[in-house]
């Protein structure tokens, strides 16, 4: 009974206050036909519409206000995301990184039984003296144990060159120390060329946000270059591995960033890393009196990796000259 009676008074109200607004719609129409000046009807008009519609803009205040939080909550979402995507690829990273440790701690295992004393040399090189006690205890076990000690030079070469961890120079000139040179140049070459090219993988599936958070302007910069030699690109890369202009593990992670094909990326890095290799692989015949890898930069040495530059990038100057001929 009261709730029927409260409906029947608030539509009593509702239809007054109707009337209410009939009514004045009314006047305003009568007093406009008996020529009203523009300014009095218009401000009536104004009147009577905030009057008769004093919701419609606070549903169109609720509206904008609404607007501005979805798009507050979108951006902090969105940056929640990023946030989160970075967090991940790091955590993909670390637990690949853990996995290649426990498998080179297995290839370590399998290793013939060292003395005490051996085993303090068995450890990355970080100087020329580091390289020269690893190779000397290789080269011990080097003839019983061939299998095992070349296993374990190209898991561990392999493995630097993936997690661009440095230390692969000192692995190149012991190559020179244990290997004849037909063999050691092209271990290192092939070696070079799976690592760097496990790192291009690595980065394609999770370096994409590391790189755009951490070296966005200088990805960007390499970007530029790569569009503009995309035509020949394996002569750039190349060009690239032989000089020293870009870091090679700045190439490797930025590669696939900026949509460098695999297979160019390979062959460009097989083949771009023999001049230089080849250095390093003839200064490791004369480990025992080597003092730095500075001096495997001899005058000669330099002059032929300028040449191998030059013949990189010799095949791109003739094809412009002859396109300019026949346009």
């Amino acid at each position: 009974m009261k709730r029927a009676h409260l409906q029947e008074n608030m539509t009593k109200a509702d239809g007054e206050s109707s009337a209410s607004v009939d009514e004045r719609v009314s006047q305003f129409t009568h007093h406009n036909d008996k020529g009203l000046s523009q300014g009095d009807s218009d401000a009536d008009f104004t009147q009577l519409t905030e009057k008769r519609s004093p919701d419609n803009h606070s549903d169109s205040a609720n509206r904008v206000a609404g607007n501005e939080i979805s798009a507050s909550h979108i951006s902090v979402q969105g940056e929640s995301i990023e946030g989160g995507s970075t967090r991940r690829s790091l955590l993909i990273l670390v637990v690949v990184f853990l996995t290649a440790l426990g498998a080179l701690s297995l290839v370590y295992s399998s290793f013939p039984k060292l003395d005490e004393d051996e085993k303090q040399y068995v450890k990355v090189p970080r100087d020329i003296e580091d390289a020269k006690n690893l190779g000397r205890l290789l080269s011990r076990y080097k003839d019983k144990y061939y299998i095992e000690v070349l296993m374990g030079y190209l898991v561990v070469f392999i493995f630097l060159q993936t997690f661009a961890i440095p230390g692969s120079i000192f692995l190149s000139i012991i190559s020179g120390f244990l290997y004849p040179f037909y063999i050691a140049l092209p271990l290192v070459c092939i070696c070079s060329a799976i690592g760097a090219t496990n790192c291009y993988f690595l980065s394609f599936m999770v370096g994409r946000k590391i790189v755009e958070k951490y070296i966005p302007q200088r990805a960007a910069e390499w970007k530029s270059h790569v569009d503009r030699h995309r035509e020949h690109l394996f002569n750039y890369i190349l060009f690239l591995r032989i000089t020293p202009f870009l870091p090679n593990w700045f190439i490797n992670i930025t590669s696939p960033v900026i949509d460098v094909p695999v297979s160019t990326f390979f062959f460009g890095t097989l083949f771009g890393v023999a001049p230089p290799s080849f250095v390093f692989v003839q200064a490791g015949t004369t480990l025992h009196k080597l003092t730095s890898t500075s001096e495997a930069w001899s005058l000669a040495n330099v002059g032929l990796l300028a040449v191998f530059a030059v013949v990189a990038i010799l095949p791109v100057a003739f094809k412009g000259k002859l396109r300019s001929k026949i346009e």
